[in-house]
């Protein structure tokens, strides 16, 4: 059979997520109706009848429907979508981003993209909250296109305005994005779907769409066998009254039945197996609150579904690993697998500490996309163990001598240990602000590096002595040069032609005033200690600067932009009378 599509709402903090799924619920909800939703942990079922009752007269492209419904994922934020994983992929087929069309992309509707892009997700962008555009008159209608019939002009200017600067922005994260009915290929285009959250405007389109992207390109991903065995990503546990430890899980793939011998991974990283005592769901209409009374139990459920499980032996079950049927013969190697991925870790890097699997697995890619490495990662609060590992890689490099964790706090012997180690612990709940915060920390780091490096450092430079300017023949010599290219400082070593060592400069002048450089094209006084004018210098020879090895590994490497490519072929010649004289 098709089931429905699981679908992740994602945005900014108070752009409209959470009044976009209760819009969806309510919108759906009615008594009078055969149809209704069905609500499940954590996820909220629109059937296909009520999905043709908001959408009446709204069609995509005239086909015809074969899905179920519309599965939504009731828990807003990324925390969820995370958690919804499969393999370095998301459980979830569908995205809708919510952006408030007044504020454009905020920093959590930035963290939202990148997460969606490092998970190949394909999303809708719902361009929330037009009717606080001013002159907006709320139309009663679902339909965006209905309703934008009956506004002014004035307004639907400011709106195609709004439209396009939300077009530009989401091209800066290599996005190409069009009004709904203006995209002619929806691979290579985002859809922009104006709407109103409040007031219901636009839903038709957003639920429309949502069918017709799911059933045109992702009907081969949601065909299943209702009688193969459970495959379902953990997305929380709980302590429930009356119940003990339960997860919630998102059902994607065939059926759970009471009773079924279940495979899911622990805290520690081992997989272990249970017996199903209960599923439960929601009672209709009832929220989910934590309450034994609010559930009721069902024999079996199949995909997509959100279920909530109580078993024994719940209590290590990792948020954001796979728990799957024990009759797949493959379910531990399959189980295992998944977390050796997210585990992998590089021979240095930072430590990183997470709430959950799902959360570890996103922050991972982020860091990864900005060149950051890990040395290790984990599940759970910040131990001494973490800063002792993370005090290590100082005698590696610096920046990596940092904890990061996401959701979660320090022992205490941990907090001890970081007041008296000179590691840096970052935190946060909120994952973009973890990573830009450790990325301003590395540049601010590398910046501080460059500053102490460029002072220690030679640069390349070749210098001639001038005719008619020695002004003492020795101790010290002082004499006119002209620095023909690079930059010359007291205290750098000069060579020859021939690559001879021929003294240390004392001292670098200007008709009489001490300078700390001169560079190309400057023509100054120097002073030098061991040479005597007309044995070892003489007018018209030049001289070149003496380059040790953590000379030319800074500038072959980090510090390489330092240098115009004249310079680089100057070093280049001077490593040769180098080695030439040796």
């Amino acid at each position: 059979m098709i089931r429905q599509p699981i679908i992740c709402v994602l945005g900014h903090v108070d752009h409209g997520k959470t009044t976009l799924l209760d819009r969806i619920r309510n919108s759906s909800i009615t008594s009078k109706e055969a149809g209704r939703i069905t609500q499940h942990i954590g996820a909220s079922e629109v059937p296909l009848d009520v999905i043709n009752r908001i959408c009446k007269g709204v069609s995509f492209g005239g086909t015809e429907i074969k899905i179920p419904g519309l599965l939504f994922i009731d828990t807003p934020g990324h925390e969820a979508f995370t958690n919804l994983r499969r393999r370095g992929s998301s459980v979830a087929d569908l995205a809708i981003l919510v952006v408030d069309i007044m504020q454009g992309l905020q920093p959590q509707t930035v963290e939202a993209i990148n997460i969606l892009k490092e998970y190949k997700t394909p999303f809708i962008v719902a361009a929330n909250k037009v009717d606080l555009i001013t002159g907006w008159k709320s139309s009663g209608l679902s339909s965006i296109a209905e309703s934008i019939k009956q506004q002014s002009n004035n307004v639907i200017e400011i709106l195609e305005s709004k439209i396009y600067e939300l077009i530009g922005a989401l091209s800066n994260y290599g996005f190409g994005s069009d009004l709904y009915n203006k995209v002619e290929d929806f691979r290579k285009e985002l859809a922009i779907v104006p709407m109103s959250a409040k007031s219901g405007e636009g839903l038709a389109e957003l639920l429309m769409l949502s069918v017709g992207l799911s059933q045109k390109f992702l009907e081969a991903k949601l065909n299943i066998e209702l009688d193969s065995p459970g495959k379902a990503s953990v997305i929380e546990k709980k302590e429930i009254k009356g119940m003990g430890t339960t997860i919630d899980v998102i059902l994607y793939d065939g059926s759970l039945h009471v009773n079924d011998i279940v495979g899911f991974a622990r805290l520690d990283g081992s997989v272990a197996t249970t017996k199903i005592k209960a599923l439960l769901k929601p009672k209709p209409l009832h929220e989910l609150v934590e309450s034994a009374s609010k559930f009721y139990n069902v024999e079996s459920v199949s995909a997509a579904c959100g279920i909530r499980i109580s078993s024994i032996g719940l209590e290590d079950a990792m948020p954001g690993t796979p728990l799957i049927d024990a009759k797949d013969p493959n379910f531990e190697n399959e189980i295992r697998s998944e977390i050796t991925d997210v585990f992998k870790t590089d021979k240095d890097g930072v430590v990183l500490k997470a709430d959950s699997i799902g959360s570890l697995e996103a922050i991972s890619k982020l860091l990864t996309a900005i060149g950051a490495k890990i040395s290790k990662k984990g599940i759970g609060a910040v131990t001494k163990r973490d800063i002792i590992d993370a005090f290590a890689m100082n005698a590696i490099d610096p920046v990596y001598a940092v904890v990061l964790s996401f959701n979660v706090g320090a022992e205490l012997d941990a907090k001890e240990a970081l007041e008296t180690s000179n590691i840096r612990s970052i935190s946060s709940n909120i994952i973009y602000k973890l990573v830009d915060e450790y990325s301003e920390y590395v540049e601010l780091m590398k910046r501080n590096r460059r500053g102490e490096i460029t002072k220690r450092i030679n640069m390349p430079a070749e210098i001639e002595i001038l005719p008619n300017s020695c002004f003492r023949m020795s101790h010290p010599a002082i004499f006119g040069v002209e620095v023909k290219l690079g930059t010359i400082k007291p205290g750098i070593q000069l060579i020859n032609e021939m690559g001879e060592y021929i003294g240390k400069l004392k001292g670098v002048q200007n008709e009489g005033t001490p300078m700390e450089s001169a560079k190309k094209g400057e023509s100054v006084a120097v002073s030098m200690d061991e040479p005597t004018f007309g044995r070892q210098i003489k007018e018209g020879q030049k001289l070149y600067t003496r380059l040790n090895e953590f000379d030319t590994n800074e500038l072959g490497g980090e510090l390489a932009d330092l240098l115009t490519e004249e310079e680089k072929a100057l070093m280049l010649k001077i490593v040769d009378l180098e080695h030439t004289r040796k």
